[in-house]
Parts: C-alpha cells; structure tokens; sequence
C-alpha cells in the first residue's frame, strides 16, 4: 500500500513537470505555432483541390488536340415556314447533335423559348424586363464581354429576376475565323470567369457570334462545359437605325411560332420592346407557354 502511495505521488509530480514545461513561456506559443501551421496547411490543400477541380475543364480543353475536328465555317441558316418549325439541312442537324447543341426543343408540345442576345445596351432592356415580370416569362439573354462590364445593374437584374444569362463571347468575334482553338476558348472561358468574378454567376449557355460556328467551335464549347443554342426562329431586327414599328415586329414573329421554338430576338430592338407584351399574349392565346432553356432535355435528337 504504503509502494502505491509513493508511486501515486509521483506520478502527479511527474504531470505537474511536464505541464509546467508545456505551458511555459518559451515551449508553449511554439506548440501554438506548430498546430495553426498543420492546421492552414491542410485548409490550402483543400482549397487548391477544389479550386483545380474547377478548372478540370477548363485546363483539359486547353491541352486538348482539335486539329483533327474540322473548323469549316457553318454559316446558321434556315428556311422559315409560317406557323411550323423551320427546314434545317440534315448536315446541320447532324452536327448539332454530335455535340448535344439545340436550335429547338422537339420533346414537348406547345413550348416557346424567348431568348435576347445582348451586344450592347440600346436602351431597352430595361423595359424588357419589365414585360417579362410583369407576365412572368423566364428569357435567357446573351451577352458579351463589354456588356457584362458596361451594364452591371441590368446584368443583375437579369440574374435576380431568374433569367438566364448565357455566353456570347468577350469581344463577338466569328470564332470559327479565330487562329487557333486556344483563341475560342480563350473567348468563352474569360467571359465566364468575367461574370463568375462580377456576378457569382455560372454561364451554362452559348451562343456563337453572328451564328457562325464550325464542329471545332461545337466541339470547344461542349469540352467547357457549355451547351450551345441556336434559333428556329430570327428575323432582321437588329439594326436599331431601321426599325418598322411594333406592329411589325408583332406579325414577324407570331406568323412562325411552332412547337419549342427558340426564339431569337435583339434587345437593341425598339420594335420588340414595344410588341413584346403582345407578343407573349398572343402565343398564349394560341395555347403556348414560355418555358426555360433549363427545360431542355439534356440531350435530344434534332429529328
């Protein structure tokens, strides 16, 4: 008993040295020091994976090889016809579909998809919004670099009032006329990181520049993690110094609506500002509802 005791004596004078000396003023800020080190070591690991999971896609697409994809220019052109989808070559087809591209929605009946592309601010987006709220339609607008810098509170106006704001390029360039792919990706990933670092805004969409593409520029597109649209539906409304009236507007673009039409129009467009309201009133007169491009099938066949 009398052994116990000694040992249990010490024991606790053996702990009160060492606490003594883990405590002191010299040991203990050194230990302090070692832990926040192990600890923000382990926090910038953390922060590096993600942050190279984020440009996973981005960095595999700028090492990838696309000599072997054809960069043959495809002008976008279709042939209209009065209350039903457009004639769309069977060529043009085909390649929208190799890279899950869309000019139509051919799933659903009765689907109508109103998209902007935004070059610049004519003075009317503004107003735009203001239908769109007030007849609660979802839009998905398009813009470019200059836009997204020149026009932050329409920008997040547009994000705030759940529209879709899709990538049109930073400086609207015809990309399949652009040097090399590293230039097409250049375009659509700084445009991305632009509104990602203004708006904490991820672009899902794009739209190529005059409508001008190539399999390369479907291809580079598709590889950032894009989904490129087309139209089944433009007319010539974007040469704001020759406009012809809402009326005009009015009869352009509700003599071709058909089932999952996407439609095109320009925002520099006073004529379409005007008749937009009208526009969305009729459509659903005739029985068509204004949908979002996230209500797409993520991949359908252009049949």
């Amino acid at each position: 008993m009398k052994n116990n005791v000694i040992s249990s004596q010490k024991l606790k004078q053996m702990c009160k040295r060492i606490k003594n000396v883990l405590f002191s003023k010299e040991i203990f800020p050194r230990i302090l020091m070692v832990v926040f080190i192990s600890v923000a070591a382990v926090g910038v690991g953390i922060w590096v994976g993600e942050k190279d999971q984020i440009s996973e896609q981005s960095a595999s697409s700028e090492v990838m090889d696309y000599s072997s994809i054809s960069n043959k220019s495809s002008g976008w052109g279709l042939k209209k016809v009065k209350n039903s989808e457009p004639e769309v070559t069977e060529t043009q087809k085909s390649d929208l579909e190799e890279y899950n591209a869309f000019y139509m929605d051919n799933s659903r009946p009765k689907k109508l998809y109103l998209t902007f592309d935004e070059g610049y601010e004519n003075g009317y987006t503004s107003s735009i919004l203001d239908t769109l709220k007030e007849k609660q339609v979802t839009a998905a607008f398009f813009i470019t670099g200059p836009y997204a810098k020149n026009e932050e509170e329409l920008v997040r106006r547009m994000i705030d009032e759940g529209h879709i704001v899709g990538n049109h390029t930073v400086n609207h360039p015809n990309l399949p006329k652009l040097d090399s792919a590293q230039a097409m990706i250049k375009e659509l990933t700084q445009m991305n990181d632009m509104v990602k670092t203004m708006y904490d805004y991820d672009m899902k969409y794009m739209r190529p520049p005059e409508g001008e593409y190539s399999k390369r520029v479907l291809a580079v597109s598709r590889d950032l993690g894009f989904r490129t649209v087309f139209w089944s539906f433009a007319y010539k409304d974007w040469e704001a110094d020759s406009q012809k009236g809402k009326d005009y507007a009015f009869s352009q673009v509700t003599e071709y609506l058909h089932d999952g039409a996407v439609l095109l129009l320009h925002a520099v467009s006073a004529d379409n500002a005007q008749a937009l309201g009208d526009i969305i009133d009729y459509a659903r007169q005739q029985g068509y509802e204004f949908a979002s491009l996230d209500e797409v099938p993520s991949s359908q066949k252009n049949t």
